[in-house]
């Protein structure tokens, strides 16, 4: 089979496409035909050896999958071959087959393509976890999210939209603010442009908001932690920015705030039942038109370098896929 593969540490360029082994499902596995893989900002972290996983080398990027199950190992109920799923596998997915953990194998949303399955269950697996479980949004809020035209970020406006709250969505462009509107948004903020902090002031009347969705970091992080609503909640979500904030914790005694992490893989392992609950809200949102995930590229997997670095480049709107030629 044909795969990605990380041999040293590097950027994207680095990476080379070859012929490897298929691999061989053990107990409480599944694996995959791989028909298309999400591009996720991780899997740069992952291939330049700064994300909290390091695989041993060489290895495949991936994080996400949409494909058919091709076999199963002892021990899995539930799934069989033929069935059409998406998985999270933290890496190995950019590949034509890829072995994942049972409880994180899951049925494709009725009438969802390939393509577009490849994209969703990260951003919107993530963002849901982040909106409702760790930040108990309830209707009529007000949530911001920054970095709102990039994958997570754009699946974060539309889940706080079909959980009823208002959104004011956070971009560095006109043109990505656009696609915030399309999928949502109530309000828009252009922080390459205008002060975010002020117009946060003026869209809530002064009062802030209760949610703040940050998967961006960096200089955003503490002037969002300033705008926050009495007892609001801070998402920490990733650092696309780059730097890791660091912020003054006398804002979380003034404001009556809290700061969440929110790590959507540890929630898979440690909650996998609560995770298929989430799972079942989300198949069902999609099937009443109420999520409309963007896919705004499909590569091959021989171009995968190109497609990985407009992700880190922050080029993207939604997210791009690769796709295996199977």
């Amino acid at each position: 089979m044909k795969a990605v593969l990380c041999k040293q540490y590097g950027p994207p360029s680095s990476l080379v496409v070859e012929e490897v082994p298929a691999p061989v499902p053990a107990a409480g596995q599944v694996l995959v035909e791989v028909h298309a893989a999400g591009v996720n900002f991780p899997d740069s972290l992952i291939i330049q050896g700064k994300y909290q996983f390091k695989p041993d080398l060489p290895f495949s990027p991936g994080a996400e999958v949409a494909g058919i199950v091709k076999e199963v190992g002892a021990g899995v109920t539930g799934l069989g071959v033929g069935d059409r799923v998406i998985a999270a596998t933290t890496w190995g997915g950019y590949a034509q087959q890829v072995l994942a953990q049972a409880e994180r194998v899951f049925r494709m949303p009725d009438g969802m393509d390939f393509e577009t399955a490849a994209g969703f269950l990260i951003a919107y697996g993530t963002s849901h976890h982040a909106l409702k479980d760790r930040g108990e949004l309830k209707p009529g809020e007000t949530v911001l999210v920054l970095g709102a035209a990039g994958g997570v970020g754009l699946a974060a406006v539309e889940i706080a939209k079909a959980m009823g709250a208002r959104v004011i969505a956070a971009a560095s462009s006109a043109d990505k603010l656009a696609v915030c509107r399309e999928h949502g948004a109530d309000e828009t903020i252009d922080y390459a442009t205008e002060d975010l902090r002020e117009r946060i002031k003026s869209i809530t009347g002064g009062r802030g908001v209760d949610v703040v969705y940050d998967p961006v970091g960096g200089a955003l992080s503490e002037q969002a932690l300033r705008s926050m609503a009495w007892r609001g909640r801070f998402l920490v979500v990733g650092f696309a920015a780059g730097p890791i904030p660091s912020i003054p914790l006398n804002l979380t005694l003034l404001k009556g705030c809290a700061i969440v992490g929110v790590f959507w893989g540890a929630f898979v392992r440690n909650e996998p039942q609560r995770n298929e609950e989430e799972m079942r809200e989300l198949a069902g949102w999609v099937r009443e038109g109420k999520l409309r995930p963007r896919i705004s590229g499909v590569y091959p997997l021989e171009r995968c370098a190109e497609a990985l670095q407009r992700v880190m480049d922050r080029q993207v709107t939604g997210k791009i896929v690769l796709t295996t030629g199977v």
